[in-house]
């Protein structure tokens, strides 16, 4: 295309790599995101040459298709990186992160990693509901939560006035063995306190 005149802009590069994807051609839609991260295209001749960025629809493509790949780890790399790039996950994004949910229900061997964006997310979006959810089922398969991660949630919970919900859950890892190590609910307490006066 661009040797022919016409530059690729963000639409052609999200039918792209969202076509590469629904294949299941990961590599190739891949390949194109990264071409897209810097390419210059020229709009129109009064914008001139402008970056094409990746939008929230680029992101959500290559998160289903690694979703439905069980490549979570790089799904989860691309959901960090939504916030670096000022991009706000939206309903389509949840959508991909159900799929992989989903696909953990029906057999498909979750890791920490799986778990662990998809409470990322959720906390991301002040779905704690969904964020709790997630963190029951991966304690139910007795994976210790990240320190980090548990402390999201756990600073969310109060946040929204539902401490009570928090401390069961600490209550309910502690009794399990499954507290992370270097998680500090008190600290967490003191925060929020100062944060709220």
């Amino acid at each position: 295309m661009g040797n022919n005149g016409v530059c690729p802009n963000v639409v052609t590069f999200n039918t792209l790599i969202n076509g590469f994807c629904k294949e299941g051609k990961l590599h190739e839609g891949n390949r194109v995101f990264s071409v897209m991260k810097v390419a210059n295209v020229a709009p129109n001749t009064e914008m001139g040459r402008n970056q094409v960025k990746a939008d929230i629809l680029t992101y959500n493509a290559l998160i289903l298709g690694l979703c439905k790949d069980g490549k979570t780890k790089k799904a989860a790399s691309l959901i960090k990186e939504l916030d670096k790039e000022n991009l706000v996950p939206n309903s389509s994004t949840f959508s991909a992160l159900i799929t992989g949910q989903s696909m953990i229900r029906s057999g498909c061997s979750p890791n920490e990693n799986t778990f662990q964006m998809l409470i990322s997310a959720f906390c991301k979006n002040d779905d704690f509901d969904g964020a709790v959810q997630v963190l029951r089922d991966m304690l139910h398969r007795v994976i210790t939560p990240d320190s980090s991660i548990l402390s999201e949630l756990y600073s969310g919970l109060c946040r929204c006035g539902r401490k009570q919900l928090a401390l069961k859950l600490c209550s309910e890892m502690e009794a399990r063995h499954l507290l992370p190590e270097g998680f500090d609910k008190e600290k967490i307490d003191i925060t929020e306190n100062e944060t709220n006066n």
